[in-house]
């Protein structure tokens, strides 16, 4: 299969996602979960990295980030945490050959209401597949962290999502935030939906047109696909999935479209 491509438009918000060699369940511990969330702590403070929600599971990782036009940060990042993460994994098992799944995947998401829903949906990961019926009671997204703001340890930009949700006070983003949480565990809208972690962007139509004039060449043969109230932008191959007969590979800012 296809390896995941990922596509560099400046200034947006991307849903990256990156899963474990084979999907296995290297990240079941929750040691390597936490090393995962301090490589990525580490990354904020050594590179900048602008951070909106975040959550491991057991088996891959889901990242909200802003890109505020300095196109090494995220890349950079990513290659730090996910290096780091799999080194330190491998020499304590005594194992050998990769931990990840080849590139991790990026997604472009519209600000406002379509990154609420991102939010929100990476909150709900292991509430959809049955492992907590909360997304407070699994430590290792940013639901708490966004309700409960930290002193200390910060990994969320609380005023970078304030401004890119659209909100005037933090109050409403934690009230908003709590919100559609709870509407969707009441009313069962928790399903899985590619569109997050399979699409090239997310959002409006407008948004959509101007992601594909931004990307010039790249997005030809690139389809514009209703999705209920939304947008996405699709490759013509699946972006990632299972990858049984992946080679090991160094882990590193490649592209289809100059990112890094």
């Amino acid at each position: 299969m296809a390896r995941a491509k990922r596509h560099y438009i400046p200034g947006q918000v991307w849903h990256i996602t990156h899963r474990c060699h084979k999907r296995e369940f290297l990240f079941k511990f929750a040691k390597d979960r936490k090393r995962w969330l301090q490589w990525l702590f580490e990354a904020k403070s050594r590179y900048g990295l602008v951070i909106l929600n975040y959550a491991v599971t057991s088996n891959h990782i889901h990242l909200l980030v802003v890109d505020d036009k300095d196109r090494g940060v995220i890349p950079n990042s990513i290659k730090l945490i996910a290096g780091r993460t799999g080194q330190e994994y491998n020499q304590r098992k005594c194992r050998k050959g990769a931990f990840w799944e080849d590139r991790y995947h990026a997604t472009a998401i519209e600000d406002g209401n379509h990154l609420l829903q991102c939010l929100v949906y990476i909150d709900l990961n292991m509430v959809r597949v049955g492992v907590i019926k909360h997304p407070s009671e699994w430590s290792y997204c940013g639901y708490s962290e966004i309700q409960k703001p930290r002193r200390k340890n910060v990994l969320i930009n609380y005023e970078r999502l304030r401004e890119l949700l659209g909100f005037d006070t933090y109050d409403r983003v934690k009230a908003g935030h709590k919100k559609w949480v709870e509407s969707c565990l009441t009313n069962g809208e928790n399903c899985r939906d590619e569109k997050w972690s399979r699409s090239i962007a997310v959002g409006s139509k407008i948004f959509i047109d101007n992601v594909k004039s931004l990307m010039g060449v790249s997005a030809q043969g690139r389809k514009s696909i209703e999705a209920g109230e939304s947008y996405q932008l699709r490759e013509t191959q699946i972006p990632y999935g299972d990858h049984f007969g992946a080679k090991k590979s160094e882990i590193e800012p490649e592209n289809a479209y100059a990112w890094g």
